[in-house]
């Protein structure tokens, strides 16, 4: 197995390390829990969802822009990424919830670009301009290796959306050489069922955003065709696969499902229907950070709604929302 240079990188969360939610449920001891994708290796399963996986962009249909260009031959999409991943950068990440972090960091890896095209993103520099290097699946399956012998918690695969055919040729390779860490899927929530089918029992922990709750405003902001319809479906196929969240004695997640939605100034995220969307059809335990940390980055400052920060009586509004509702697992910053 190569061996590769660490690039390191800042915390692009600056609410900091977030407390435990106060209400947070435990699972009795569950270090012991075996990631599915080991189960899968054993019996040539994995093998062969990383082949049908691979099959997909050869008429690209990984996500739902189903740009139906050859990625093998180098072709490029949307996402502007052909036969290999890209990689910004890797490492220990102490900035997502405490369930994901933990102590020792969540070993993130931050895939260069992006299916969405949001205008106030907060990492285009990695997601909109591709600041990265390509890495082949072993070199990938490298990086994995690398980030548990430093004691990370998971491997969180942070916008995978777009590389996940390259991602399952990786944790083939990594699992064959004896990584043994959860997954986590850190998506940006415009994601296609059919590609989350081959993820079941692979992927441990979903962590999907839900950015809108209007298809106009999604249209308007990240460029894409009905995504409150395409996320929410998705976030209902996560749920599915794995369930609320669940946490060891040590309050890490082992498995489970983990929400995040970013508060957009004039309440432009259609919060509402998003909180309603979760309690009625997800579940009331599902574990959703709220968050506060919007700024007009990127293009965001040709957008006069988008050209602010979220005020406090804002976020307090959405948070008195979930609490009405019934959604009891919240992380906030308050």
């Amino acid at each position: 197995m190569a061996h590769f240079m660490l690039v390191q990188f800042t915390n692009i969360f600056p609410q900091a390390v977030k407390k435990r939610p106060n209400n947070a449920k435990y699972n009795g001891d569950m270090s012991d829990q075996i990631p599915g994708y080991l189960k899968l290796l054993e019996g040539g399963e994995l093998s062969q969802r990383a082949a049908a996986a691979k099959q997909h962009l050869q008429s690209c249909d990984v996500c739902p822009l189903n740009c139906g260009v050859d990625r093998l031959k180098g072709e490029l999409g949307i996402c502007k990424t052909g036969e290999l991943a890209q990689v910004s950068s890797f490492g220990s990440h102490y900035g997502e919830e405490a369930p994901i972090s933990g102590w020792r960091g969540s070993g993130t890896i931050f895939f260069a670009r992006c299916n969405l095209r949001c205008v106030f993103c907060q990492n285009a520099d990695i997601s909109q301009t591709g600041f990265s290097c390509e890495k082949n699946a072993e070199e990938l399956a490298g990086i994995m290796l690398d980030l548990q012998k430093r004691g990370c918690h998971n491997i969180n695969l942070v916008s995978p959306t777009h590389v996940m055919p390259q991602i399952l040729d990786a944790v083939l390779i990594a699992a064959q050489h004896g990584l043994t860490l959860p997954l986590v899927y850190n998506t940006g929530g415009y994601d296609s069922l059919e590609m989350l089918s081959l993820l079941e029992d692979i992927v441990d922990i979903y962590m999907p955003d839900m950015k809108y709750g209007n298809e106009d405003i999604a249209r308007k902001y990240s460029l894409v065709k009905k995504y409150p319809q395409i996320n929410q479906a998705a976030v209902l196929e996560m749920q599915r696969q794995v369930g609320n969240i669940q946490l060891d004695h040590n309050g890490l997640a082992v498995r489970g499902l983990l929400v995040r939605h970013l508060v957009l100034p004039e309440n432009l995220a259609g919060s509402e229907s998003i909180l309603k969307f979760l309690a009625y059809k997800v579940s009331t335990d599902v574990y959703l950070n709220i968050m506060a940390q919007y700024w007009p980055a990127h293009h965001a400052s040709g957008y006069p709604a988008l050209n602010r920060r979220i005020r406090p009586d804002e976020y307090q509004r959405v948070i008195e929302l979930a609490k009405n509702l019934g959604l009891n697992r919240l992380d906030t910053v308050l």
